[in-house]
């Protein structure tokens, strides 16, 4: 138990350690869970898991003042509550947000000590101290990843007590209505996400994906992949583009001649 909560513990740090790394959205509950399952010796529910927990969680992102709940800690204890007490991915739905919400609280009174860093930073910059401005951003860093470990470990070593008790007190038709919340989130966290991206331009792509899901039962990978192929020729990220006005202008020459 102590080996799966320092495992589990490590998966949370490196999720909080991805914003050390230039955010490649490592800290996301569809990577985050999976590791989790892999700790956890149960990959296939860490798979489903952190598909319903992304989905769940895909129009929850930061912008402008507004910190959403965190979905680092969320994701990474909902599925090892759920995998540890074998339930399903209902049980993680139920547990996600309000473990993402008390994480965040959590995090907002822990961040308040970051001012001090960031004033060392602001002085080191006004010194052209690079080396002290590294210290204070790494420093930083790695105290969210301590407090991350802290978290999710210490949280799956003492709380699934709690936690199994927690279910079993809940009624089963309020276990049941969690499971049909989670056919009803996905759709609400595709229409937040949609609010963000969705543009004039981008409408009839989004259109045509569904109607290829929809009417040629082309499957979802089969659309992402057709959606890949449209963005590189879109936005010419082969460098073709570049190289055809030079080989229309030799042709022009060659013409001339």
């Amino acid at each position: 138990m102590l080996v799966q909560a320092i495992l589990v513990g490590l998966v949370g740090a490196f999720g909080c350690l991805d914003y050390q790394l230039g955010t490649l959205y490592a800290f996301r509950p569809i990577v985050m869970c999976p590791l989790v399952g892999l700790v956890l010796g149960d990959l296939q529910t860490g798979l489903a898991v952190g598909a319903s927990l992304e989905l769940l969680f895909m129009g929850s992102i930061s912008i402008g003042a507004y910190v959403p709940p965190n979905e680092t800690i969320g994701g990474v204890l909902a599925c090892a509550f759920a995998i540890q007490l074998g339930q399903g991915t209902e049980t993680a739905i139920a547990l996600a947000m309000p473990i993402a919400v008390l994480s965040l609280t959590i995090g907002n009174i822990t961040d308040a000590g970051f001012s001090i860093i960031v004033d060392i930073a602001d002085k080191c910059a006004a010194k052209g101290n690079l080396k002290g401005i590294y210290a204070a951003h790494w420093s930083m860093g790695l105290f969210g990843c301590l407090e991350y470990f802290l978290l999710c470990g210490g949280a799956f070593y003492l709380g699934s007590d709690a936690i199994q008790g927690l279910l079993d007190f809940i009624p089963t038709f309020v276990i049941d209505g969690f499971g049909v919340a989670a056919n009803i989130l996905p759709a609400m966290g595709f229409a937040m996400l949609g609010r963000l991206v969705l543009t004039k331009q981008l409408v009839p792509f989004y259109f045509l994906g569904f109607l290829l899901c929809s009417y040629a039962n082309v499957p979802v990978l089969g659309v992402a992949l057709i959606a890949i192929i449209i963005g590189i020729d879109k936005f010419d990220l082969l460098g073709l583009g570049g190289a055809q006005p030079q080989l229309s202008a030799e042709g022009d020459e060659d013409d001339d001649f």
